[in-house]
């Protein structure tokens, strides 16, 4: 066994015995989590549901009233979804770029073979994939492979005869023509988005607003807590606006220290986020949370999280700005995971799900007991986040600890039907009322 692969177990088994939760998990969730005084240790703990294929027949556990199934399997990876005005269903599968060989470091070592035994270590398939139901009977008969060769692409957008890729460096536009299984012509890059060797937070998503004229991209932070160095941040831990007819790019809203699923909601219009918040300061901090996104706000990171809350391992810092942060709208708990965000437009699903966010949480890393690993539903009163969240797809880590699969985009279909990708299970699921079945 080569060194760097004893010295990581090494870690690992240390890791795992270090910092357990005091909290549970809905202690740290709404809008008044509560928040305990930060811990430090030499080593961060390290707690994984190590992946494992889902048995055969085995599904995730539907919430009472609604129904789980494969929508479809054998898939690469699938991290993000988006469905097209004909019903038709792109799922990005994509995974990390390669790391610099400048940048292997101990720690990256580490986290890399941390990640691989989480189901994050398979390379990229670079490409998006179409899925059509024709026969409308909830599983996809027709896979086309829709874009290829393409740079760890996530997110995706269509306005009006364009469609909009946003790689891990740049957002790229092709022309589309409706029920076109593949694209043919070749794409354009729209603008550049921050990259680079590092590319800590790789997933760059988009959204576009309801008038087509500005599409918003979300750009994760380099690090955890800017100890790559804060040159290293330009552009990130940040929402950018794109104007279409202009061509230009501004930073919208600054501190988010990984967004990644955005959604408007339709009686407000406001554009609202989850962001993966920073890790190693105790399993209880700091929860990921679900905002309205404010044009010009800044929401801590690095200097503090929900709100003015200082972060003390970031020196010098800025007191200016902390006086000026944001505090989230809601808290996700800590450590989840947060990726996907779906708006529930109407009762379609199930009454109790009219009008509110549905969230994918990936799983926790750096929490004992394991934090996320479902999706649960955020209910919504006049635009805003108004009581408990409610789980609504669960069951993704076995008894004995392993993860069957692992929770990302998310996106509801015309018939109310919602659709997960599940990147370890390598699954479309689709949930439905069971009147629907």
């Amino acid at each position: 066994m080569k060194w760097h692969t004893l010295v990581t177990a090494a870690a690992i088994a240390l890791a795992s015995c270090g910092d357990m939760a005091r909290l549970t998990v809905e202690q740290g969730m709404g809008p008044t989590p509560t928040l305990p005084n930060p811990k430090s240790s030499l080593v961060p703990t390290i707690y994984i549901a190590p992946a494992q294929a889902w048995p055969v027949g085995a599904t995730p556990a539907a919430a009472s009233g609604l129904h789980v199934s494969a929508f479809a399997t054998g898939l690469s990876h699938p991290r993000w979804l988006y469905v097209l005005p004909n019903g038709d269903v792109l799922v990005a599968e994509s995974n990390k770029p390669p790391a610099s060989a400048a940048r292997r470091s101990l720690k990256a070592v580490i986290m890399k073979l941390v990640m691989k035994r989480a189901g994050a270590g398979v390379p990229s398939a670079d490409r998006i994939t179409l899925l059509r139901d024709a026969d409308g009977n909830g599983v996809a008969e027709l896979r086309s492979p829709f874009l290829m060769k393409l740079h760890s692409p996530f997110g995706m957008a269509l306005v009006r005869d364009d469609f909009y890729v946003a790689n891990a460096d740049a957002i790229v536009r092709f022309t589309y023509q409706r029920g076109q299984l593949t694209l043919t012509t070749a794409g354009v890059r729209l603008t550049e988005l921050p990259g680079g060797p590092i590319n800590h937070h790789w997933t760059k998503n988009i959204i576009a607003d309801t008038a087509g004229t500005h599409l918003y991209a979300t750009v994760g932070s380099n690090s955890n807590v800017g100890e790559n160095g804060l040159d290293n941040e330009r552009g990130r831990a940040a929402i950018w606006e794109v104007d279409l007819p202009a061509g230009t790019a501004r930073l919208y809203a600054t501190g988010l220290r990984n967004p990644n699923g955005m959604a408007w909601t339709p009686d407000t219009g406001k554009l609202w986020t989850v962001v993966n918040e920073r890790d190693e300061i105790g399993s209880d901090l700091v929860p990921d949370y679900l905002t309205s996104v404010t044009a010009g706000g800044f929401y801590g990171w690095p200097y503090s999280y929900f709100g003015q809350h200082v972060d003390s391992r970031v020196t010098p810092t800025d007191s200016a700005l902390v006086a000026s942060a944001l505090v989230p709208d809601y808290a996700l708990g800590p450590h989840t995971g947060s990726l996907g965000l779906t708006y529930s437009h109407g009762a379609i699903l199930a009454p109790r799900f009219g009008a509110g966010m549905f969230v994918g949480q990936h799983g926790s890393w750096n929490r004992k007991p394991r934090s996320g690993y479902k999706v649960i539903f955020i209910p919504f009163t006049q635009g805003r986040p108004n009581g408990a969240a409610v789980d609504v797809l669960t069951g993704f880590v076995s008894e004995r600890g392993n993860a069957w699969g692992r929770p990302v985009g998310v996106a509801a279909q015309a018939d109310g039907a919602l659709l997960i990708a599940d990147d370890v299970g390598n699954t479309i699921w689709r949930v439905t009322t069971n009147a629907h079945e």
